[in-house]
């Protein structure tokens, strides 16, 4: 498995999985497990969380997992997200809102620890922009949680590049990544800079719903037809088994290191994610699919 440096002491593999729907899989403690050592045994080796995910479920899942298998800890890489409050009854949480602030950051830290039974998190990252933020809040908060060792590294997501600029001025390390969506109908942040700055500062991208959340199977407006179309000739041309092998690999192909995050519990789905890294674009064939999502020539 190849794998991406974005730090001098840290690595991704590139193929990333992501825990978002863990609690619909309704897994068991032992085929959770299983899952984790399956995934090593291809060469995946990170894992992609956050506190909020299943209702506030997942983590405590995952944890569950590696309480009862502890030596699996150390061959993974851990991402977890704070930042967003759900309603909830037993918060006392009213409406759905952000919170970056210093106390909240560190309380789910402290949470997110306890759930995933662990004393350390890869990366931490801050799942969406918040309006309220005030960066030395949160500078302080990342100050803290790096100086007791809870945190390894920090990142965002969903953030576009004057945020990220923002809130680098105020941190006494930088940003490691920045978690975006990506993928053949999403092209938004192949456009606005985001990519640029991710190569400009080295802080490789995660792509969330890199399959567009299955639009890319069974969209029927335009703009999915067409795509589908051009993966599927892509898949024709490279031997491929299926098209979201094509979908996976396009976005690889890209020069800014993007790591896609595969969403499924299926061994077969994130076999077919694997098995994107030996296929080979070429420009004529990239840009192809790029047209495609367009929906006219490059001029």
């Amino acid at each position: 498995m190849e794998r991406i440096e974005l730090h001098s002491d840290l690595s991704f593999s590139r193929i990333i999985h992501g825990h978002w729907r863990l609690a619909d899989w309704n897994y068991s403690v032992k085929r959770r497990i299983e899952l984790i050592e399956q995934c090593l045994e291809l060469g995946i080796t990170t894992i992609d969380t956050a506190d909020i995910y299943g209702n506030y479920t997942c983590a405590a899942l995952l944890g569950e997992a590696l309480a009862l298998k502890p030596e699996l800890r150390e061959k993974l890489e851990i991402v977890t997200k704070c930042g967003i409050k759900l309603a909830n009854e037993d918060n006392g949480v009213r409406l759905n809102h952000y919170d970056s602030s210093t106390v909240h950051i560190i309380e789910s830290v402290e949470q997110s620890l306890k759930n995933l039974q662990t004393d350390y998190i890869d990366v931490l990252l801050l799942h969406r922009p918040d309006v309220l933020l005030n960066p030395k809040e949160v500078a302080e908060a990342f100050r803290k949680l790096k100086q007791a060792g809870k945190v390894k590294h920090f990142g965002v997501s969903n953030y576009l590049p004057s945020q990220v600029d923002m809130l680098n001025a105020y941190l006494d390390v930088p940003l490691i990544t920045n978690q975006i969506e990506l993928s053949a109908l999403y092209r938004e942040h192949f456009e606005n800079g985001v990519l640029d700055q991710c190569m400009k500062e080295n802080m490789p991208p995660m792509a969330w719903s890199p399959l567009a959340r299955g639009k890319l199977f069974t969209g029927e407006d335009t703009q999915a037809i067409r795509v589908r179309k051009a993966l599927e000739r892509a898949a024709a041309d490279m031997n491929a088994q299926t098209i979201d092998e094509v979908a996976y690999a396009w976005l690889m192909y890209h020069p800014a290191k993007i790591m896609p995050i595969v969403g499924s519990g299926k061994m077969e789905r994130i076999q077919a994610a694997v098995h994107a890294l030996s296929l080979k674009f070429s420009r004529e064939q990239w840009y192809e699919i790029w047209v495609a999502s367009r929906g006219k020539n490059v001029d």
